[in-house]
């Protein structure tokens, strides 16, 4: 190693992990080594969400825990990124002086300047001045040859709840040329999924000059079409209308995964209003009903927020009944926290926070069952699994995804009955199901889909990246 030592703790979505693995390449460029002990560190850089309270909340208590170990450790810089710090950068400078540098939502590449010594504390730019690049210097940290790429920042959605535009800017779309010479990049260093994310994937290329302007069928297609890739998954597409060609995209292409992730939000009328979602109830079950049948074996990710100021009894009963309906595959479910700015905040007929929890342990609880029944009619499938590594909780235990589980919040597959090695895709036959997480055995030798040789460096195992799991339940990675 080379003496120089950084510790990163990245907190909320995949978005953010992106931006902390665009810092993660900065910090190696600069001459550091990734340590995944924080008490072994000179510089701790944490990367905060500020979506909702309970990440704020996470993102506060993470800044305070590394801050200790300025007395107790190494530590001689401690620097805060991402949305938190975007949102409050001036009562962060106040009221954490152990904080020695602040960056925003968009700023990952000054921390160049911050490990070179020639930095001010105050580093929080215009959240809109950058978007991701191919030729920004990157370091995964997903494990198993799997890597998210950000096609767009930024958002012009006005729902009532979110203040992500705030934090982020406006809708800026990368040119289709630059996701795919990135999605190259990572297939030639070892990458068999790449997982395409934004704020607002369907509204993907309406932003670009009309010369220049695709769209998201045309970069899913693109990017699916590289030489070597295995999968590819997308991920945040709001529920407005969706091409013919994308769905033939999604149900068809052999390297497209068919999986959709949707946050609907509700299904109540009254509610969709209120969060200025832009339709109704009857209108999400209509394209419920269309994706299922127009895309086989399709695997279902949504997320709801209850507890939003004015919603009733009667419209937590309708999102129950849209649910058991529905029996999704996964589900991700929000508390609503009132989010300083937005318009929800101002809103009135509060919902109290003890309702609003048995409202998410309801929901929580009825989806809980049906994970379980889809989980577990799997067993006796094969399935194809891509190879993750050895698994975090037993060290003796190897694990991978299906393509109906996205790295990170949709569970793993526990490998049983011979090796395999990070990277490779293998038959697997399921043999045991539980709410989240599958068993399976090893039915071939991997000898026609060895893992390609990796150029540069791609974790066997995840590096510290805390992420703050969005269908309640919270795990270090």
């Amino acid at each position: 190693m080379s003496g120089k030592k950084i510790h990163f703790v990245s907190l909320g979505c995949p978005k953010n992990r992106v931006d902390s693995e665009v810092m993660l390449g900065v910090a190696r460029r600069a001459g550091y080594d990734h340590v995944p002990a924080p008490e072994d560190a000179e510089v701790i850089v944490v990367n905060t969400c500020g979506f909702i309270g309970e990440a704020k909340k996470e993102s506060i208590d993470a800044i305070f825990e590394m801050a200790k170990l300025k007395d107790e450790g190494h530590l001689q810089k401690l620097v805060v990124a991402g949305c938190l710090s975007q949102r409050h950068p001036t009562e962060i400078a106040d009221e954490m002086p152990e904080v020695d540098h602040i960056l925003g939502s968009s700023d990952m590449l000054k921390l160049e300047q911050v490990l070179t010594g020639k930095a001010e504390r105050m580093l929080v730019g215009n959240p809109a001045d950058w978007v991701i690049r191919a030729s920004d210097p990157r370091t995964i940290s997903t494990p198993g040859g799997s890597a998210y790429v950000k096609i767009a920042e930024g958002c012009n959605r006005t729902c009532s709840f979110c203040v992500i535009p705030q934090l982020r800017g406006g809708q800026r779309s990368r040119p289709v040329a630059d996701v795919v010479a990135e999605v190259e990049q990572l297939v030639a260093a070892g990458v068999r999924e790449v997982n395409l994310v934004s704020q607002d994937t369907i509204a993907y290329g309406r932003d670009l000059p009309a010369d220049a302007r695709s769209t998201l069928a045309e970069l899913v297609r693109r990017v699916a079409d590289v030489p070597g890739l295995h999968w590819a998954r997308l991920f945040y597409l709001y529920p407005e209308t969706i091409t013919d060609e994308l769905v033939e995209l999604i149900a068809q292409h052999p390297r497209v995964v068919p999986y959709i992730d949707m946050p609907l939000q509700h299904a109540a009328d009254g509610m969709l209003r209120r969060m200025r979602r832009g339709h109704g109830g009857e209108r999400l079950r209509k394209l419920v009903t269309r994706l299922r049948s127009d895309i086989p074996d399709l695997t279902f990710r949504t997320a709801f927020i209850v507890g939003h100021p004015g919603e009733t009894d009667e419209e937590f009963k309708d999102l129950v009944d849209f649910v058991t309906w529905a029996e999704f595959d996964r589900v991700g479910v929000f508390r609503y926290s009132d989010e300083e700015s937005s318009r929800s905040a101002d809103m009135p007929d509060k919902v109290t926070a003890r309702v609003a929890s048995n409202r998410y342990r309801k929901l929580m609880s009825l989806q809980r069952r049906i994970a379980h029944k889809k989980n577990s009619a799997l067993i006796g499938r094969e399935l194809e699994v891509l190879v993750e590594g050895t698994s975090d909780e037993h060290e003796f235990v190897q694990m991978g995804r299906h393509r109906g589980q996205a790295p990170d919040i949709d569970g793993q597959v526990y490998l049983s009955g011979g090796e395999a090695r990070p990277g490779e895709i293998r038959r697997v036959r399921i043999t045991q199901a539980s709410d989240y997480d599958l068993v399976g055995e090893l039915l071939d030798e991997g000898a026609e889909d060895h893992a390609p040789t990796l150029t540069v460096d791609l974790p066997k195992k995840r590096i510290s990246l805390r992420v703050l799991q969005t269908d309640g339940r919270t795990m270090a990675t």
